[in-house]
């Protein structure tokens, strides 16, 4: 671990920057069809207990990342090989939103620009941002929080003005039942993007004030759950669930429909704006997840020697992924969902607190003979 500390306020920044992140690119839980804003908010909800788990294993070791506590609890060995799985899950979805913001710039503006520069280019800042350590991405994320929700209040002013939103689009509620609305949400919304929250455990330990971190974590998660809900009305009240669904970055389609005055267009330059500042920080904690967790694993005391390697590890891994875009938003929702999300954001987090309770409470009766 780096000499850092980190303020509640800068946790709950980077948090609800990271959760909307690339969320707010793609038509999330449209499956549920005019009722995806509410498998957005049963999701959220879910959320909230393994966010409960996530804390509970930080307050049995809050000096002491996952990749080492993973050890304590079990063993050597077993936990050895947990945590470089882990590593390699963050250095994968560093990977997914680094290939998602490539592949939104060049539908964006540069379709004639290789993927790999766009790519590149983005690693290159946020190597260069993960070599300065946990602070300055925190100050990072002070400073762009509120330039990216005055863009958000922006957009969301001219939408309204524009007279674009149609409520019918939303109707009827629950036209097929419940059922539909929670397979999306068990299914999607759970994972991602919420419980990707899991890699804020690799963070946790910097905190100035470890008392409130359950508080701000509850907070980040319910403001950047309001936020992608709102989104997804928005998209479906504005461009309807067949466009939504058929879209590539509904929002997109969503900010080019605005027109005010016969004058004020072509605001793309929002989407844009918002979605670089959100992937960009999203991909950074991931990968500062993956540094110091390898240098915790390795004993290396210079963690940002790594970033360079790992780095390339990260953009050459975001180049092979995928074919295309759609097999890589196939991959995204229906494979890495089961095969990496629910084992390693929900089961084996609720695993290991089992064993630390068990642990934690055999050292106190062994304490107390």
């Amino acid at each position: 671990m780096e000499k850092a500390n980190i303020s509640n306020i800068q946790l709950f920044v980077l948090m609800v920057l990271f959760e909307m992140g690339s969320s707010l690119l793609v038509p999330l839980a449209i499956d549920a069809k005019q009722d995806a804003w509410l498998a957005i908010m049963f999701g959220m909800i879910a959320s909230f207990v393994l966010l409960l788990v996530y804390h509970k294993l930080y307050t049995y070791y809050p000096d002491l990342l996952p990749t080492e506590y993973m050890q304590k609890i079990l063993g050597k060995v077993a936990g050895t090989a947990l945590a470089f799985l882990y590593l390699f899950y963050f250095m994968y979805d560093a990977s997914r939103v680094l290939r998602d913001f490539g592949e939104m710039l060049l539908t964006f503006a540069y379709p004639e620009t290789p993927l790999f520069i766009a790519n590149a280019l983005l690693m290159l800042v946020i190597i260069y941002t993960v070599r300065k350590g946990i602070e300055v991405i925190g100050r990072s994320g002070e400073l762009l929080f509120m330039f990216m929700f005055t863009l958000s209040v922006v957009g969301f002013i001219l939408i309204v003005v524009s007279g674009l939103i149609d409520f019918t689009n939303l109707q009827p509620v629950l036209e097929e039942g419940l059922m539909p609305v929670l397979k999306v949400t068990f299914t999607q919304t759970l994972y991602f993007p919420f419980t990707e929250a899991f890699v804020f455990t690799m963070i946790l330990p910097y905190l100035n004030n470890p008392k409130k971190a359950k508080l701000t974590m509850f907070c980040a998660t319910g403001l950047s759950g309001i936020n992608l809900i709102l989104t997804m009305l928005i998209n479906i009240s504005v461009l309807g669930v067949d466009l939504t669904a058929r879209s590539q970055f509904p929002l997109l389609s969503t900010v080019q429909s605005i027109q005010v005055a016969d004058f004020l267009e072509r605001l793309d330059v929002f989407f844009m704006l918002g979605l670089v500042i959100g992937i960009f920080l999203k991909i950074s904690i991931f990968f500062y997840a993956a540094v110091i967790g390898t240098a915790s694993v390795f004993k290396i005391q210079s963690p940002s020697r790594l970033a360079y390697p790992l780095g390339l590890i990260v953009l050459f891994m975001s180049m092979s992924i995928a074919s295309n875009f759609q097999e890589h938003i196939h991959e995204g929702l229906k494979v890495a969902m089961y095969v990496l999300h629910l084992p390693l954001l929900v089961v084996t987090p609720i695993l290991l607190l089992l064993i630390a309770f068990v642990k934690n409470r055999k050292n106190k009766r062994d304490r107390a003979m």
